[in-house]
């Protein structure tokens, strides 16, 4: 699964307003339940998952890049939020800097191999610093979904 599989433009926040981590998280599980992603009573348990495995080990990835992840069953599919920071989160992350493109995805409990494939290919996408550049300068949610469909292969 690609990240343009599971990404639409209302998933997207242009200017992420948290300063750590765990704030990062929070606006993002808080945005999927805007969109109608997630279950408003679900928002809690799923920011409690999202934040156990970010506890075992930060997924600041390092290039600037974090991505918060967890299965649960209470989502039915691959869904997830991609938010942008200007000014820079702190994240814990591998090499020590701040990060500026946070995709936090959720999969469904038991889905295993589906995790670790998106995972992988989310991973492999942002790699290419082309495409970090292109999203860290795209002017608003549009452009950044249009570089990411662009970039992610077909649907």
């Amino acid at each position: 699964m690609n990240l343009g599989d599971f990404l639409s433009q209302e998933q997207i926040i242009a200017d992420l307003r948290a300063t750590n981590r765990w704030e990062a998280i929070d606006e993002l599980v808080t945005h999927l339940v805007a969109c109608g992603k997630i279950k408003a009573d679900h928002r809690d348990a799923i920011v409690a998952v999202v934040k156990k495995r970010e506890t075992s080990m930060s997924t600041g990835i390092g290039f600037g890049i974090g991505i918060p992840h967890a299965s649960t069953d209470l989502v039915e599919d691959v869904t997830g939020a991609l938010g942008r920071s200007r000014q820079g989160v702190n994240f814990d992350a591998l090499d020590n800097q701040p990060v500026s493109l946070v995709l936090l995805f959720l999969v469904p409990q038991g889905q295993f191999q589906r995790h670790l494939h998106t995972l992988a290919n989310i991973a492999k996408l942002f790699h290419n610093r082309e495409f970090r550049q292109g999203l860290e300068e795209a002017p608003d949610a549009s452009a950044i979904l249009r570089i990411i469909n662009d970039q992610s292969g077909p649907k």
